[in-house]
């Protein structure tokens, strides 16, 4: 789908509070001059900051608000422009509209199957558990599912998955769901400020006390006062050369701010490939890496290399263009490297030979954005390549409280780990961002009330603020030699190559010693305009990717065996001594790595995995 452009007057419009709530929120503003006479940034002092303003960060804060809490909400974008927009082809759920014999528990099963039983059990069954009630939720606050003919909310197979269970909007899901969302929070009156970046979250790597960052349009230093900070900012696709986020979002803010903060990272090796990005010159630079809704497999659309082969008849002849995202992926990847990949380095999706009409019907978005481009999906293939598109990796939390250790510290959404193990069910993101948000606000808000004392900034954690703003004072003022946006795509470069589909250990350390070095360059970084330039964000942006992209690479490095998303040629198998998550924390300054077991499921979700379920593609023949 073609996301809505940044700024426009219809994502300002999404959500916006009344005069009385957004008057409350002002209320809290005050100017506030620190020690040193020149510096002078705002304070607000919310009891709980929700940073992130997508589906997981709303969902929240209805959550909040429901429970008496006025959260106030922050986003990096003009509110109702996340990421969450992006989504396209569906969430999932086990209401067996179409398929009767569908229930949660083998949701459960196949979402344990496709993250290879990495997965936290506990995470997948709430998350499978609590669908369907949140769909049922989200239908009625407004959210206009497509229907089957006896009026049932539509549901559509998607990759890996037993059953029809795919809920969808078209092909604009994620945009409904978080259109729907954010007219909720609007009745709710639920305040927000949009165009606001953090930088660091208050901490003494035991508790947290609020958070730092600055207003994007004015510049102006940002002093959150709150006891209870929900970071809910997305993940950090966006660190590789092809892929499927804009360059200014999922760069590993949250990540990078948690661990600084004292929490813990998780599985970070795991980076999903998207299997079908956009790719060729006849597409244009703009949309090179942009996603081709899995939507388009869903709806019967079929894989071809430059010979004319249907390759997946080779890789999967059971499940087809519907295996697992992992597994259709690696075998693009293959017909490319083998030589039968276009000169663009893709092969071709085809859903020409279904009725025109249905395609139109069912895939609106993608056959409106092709036809922007020249190209009728209904006549012709389209040309693909993987594209890396989610991230399995993140924060480490206890799912029914979104707890990270950081007393007051709570994560949410594609911030976290868990869910997903070593490779994400599509369907399941969207899913996840309001199961489990739910559960999270329920959690704050159960907190708040045996916690009513006014959050305070002690002397030390003031001192921290005001040694951030003069940091990102100076930041603003690098007059160096080379810029942040080209820091930022060498980096990309460098991680695509190094750390992508297909990995090894020469070149995961050959990634790493190129990391030291582009680092070093950062101390001659030039910062073209102030704290309101696109060239200052993108400074910002730099740092926590460096963060991020060492952290996977490490990672990367220490699992040696392929499992899921991370296949690693020098370890082409399955290794049952590395069915171990990865946790990743700072000691003394250092990157920590240890291995933690993983859980067992519960015995309804044991038995739907032994009665071994799974899509069998040529239902759709």
């Amino acid at each position: 789908m073609t996301p809505p452009p940044s700024g426009t007057d219809r994502s300002r419009e999404l959500g916006r509070p009344s005069d009385t709530r957004a008057a409350a929120v002002a209320d809290r503003l005050d100017d506030a001059n620190g020690p040193v006479d020149d510096l002078e940034y705002g304070v607000v002092t919310p009891p709980v900051l929700v940073i992130g303003a997508g589906a997981a960060g709303a969902r929240v804060a209805i959550e909040l608000a429901e429970s008496g809490v006025d959260p106030l909400v922050i986003g990096k974008r003009d509110h109702g422009d996340a990421h969450t927009t992006w989504a396209a082809g569906g969430v999932n759920a086990a209401l067996g509209s179409l398929d009767p014999d569908d229930d949660w528990t083998i949701h459960a099963a196949d979402t344990l199957n496709e993250g290879h039983h990495l997965n936290d059990p506990e995470a997948v069954e709430l998350t499978a558990k609590h669908m369907p009630d949140r769909i049922r939720e989200l239908d009625e606050w407004g959210m206009g599912f497509d229907r089957t003919a006896d009026g049932k909310i539509n549901q559509r197979y998607f990759g890996a998955q037993s059953y029809r269970r795919t809920c969808f909007v078209g092909d604009r899901t994620g945009e409904a769901m978080l259109e729907t969302l954010i007219d909720r929070a609007q009745e709710l009156e639920i305040p927000y400020r949009e165009n606001v970046m953090i930088t660091r979250l208050l901490s003494d790597g035991d508790r947290v006390s609020g958070a730092v960052g600055f207003d994007m349009e004015s510049g102006r230093g940002l002093l959150f006062r709150s006891n209870h900070v929900v970071l809910a900012a997305g993940g950090f696709s966006a660190v590789f050369d092809r892929h499927s986020s804009r360059d200014d979002e999922n760069n590993g803010d949250a990540q990078a701010l948690a661990l600084e903060a004292g929490a813990s990272l998780l599985d970070l090796e795991f980076v999903q490939f998207h299997p079908t990005g956009m790719v060729g010159e006849r597409y244009g630079e703009e949309w090179d890496g942009r996603l081709v809704t899995e939507a388009v497999r869903g709806e019967g659309g079929r894989l071809y290399n430059t010979e004319g082969e249907r390759f997946m008849e080779r890789y999967s002849p059971d499940q087809m263009e519907l295996d697992a995202r992992d597994v259709v992926a690696r075998a693009i990847a293959r017909e490319i490297e083998d030589g039968r990949g276009t000169e663009h380095g893709g092969v071709y999706l085809d859903i020409s030979h279904r009725d025109d009409d249905y395609v139109r019907e069912r895939l609106p978005r993608m056959v409106e954005r092709f036809a922007s481009l020249g190209v009728d999906i209904t006549e012709e293939p389209i040309e693909v390549a993987p594209t890396a598109h989610y991230t399995m990796g993140g924060v480490d939390v206890d799912f029914r409280t979104g707890e990270t250790g950081v007393d007051g510290l709570y994560a949410v959404g594609e911030t976290v780990a868990g869910v997903h193990g070593a490779n994400r069910l599509g369907g399941n993101s969207l899913a996840e961002t309001v199961a489990i948000g739910k559960l999270v606000g329920e959690h704050v808000a159960d907190i708040l009330e045996s916690d009513d004392a006014d959050p305070a900034v002690a002397d030390d954690q003031r001192a921290i603020a005001e040694r951030e703003f003069r940091a990102l004072e100076s930041l603003a003022g690098a007059d160096g030699d080379v810029t942040p946006t080209a820091l930022l795509a060498d980096l990309r470069e460098l991680l695509w190559t190094h750390a992508g589909i297909l990995r090894d250990e020469e070149t995961l350390r050959e990634g790493l010693e190129k990391l030291d070095a582009l680092r070093e360059r950062t101390e001659n970084l030039r910062v073209d305009g102030d704290r309101t330039s696109r060239s200052f964000e993108f400074a910002v942006d730099l740092s926590v990717s460096l963060t991020v992209a060492e952290t996977m690479l490490r990672t990367a490095l220490e699992r040696t065996e392929s499992r899921g998303a991370h296949s690693r040629t020098d370890h082409p198998e399955v290794d049952e001594e590395w069915r171990v998550n990865l946790v990743v924390s700072v000691d003394d300054g250092e990157l920590s790595t240890r291995r933690r077991g993983v859980g067992e499921p519960s015995p309804a979700v044991q038995d739907a995995l032994e009665e071994g379920y799974e899509l069998d593609y040529h239902h759709l023949e």
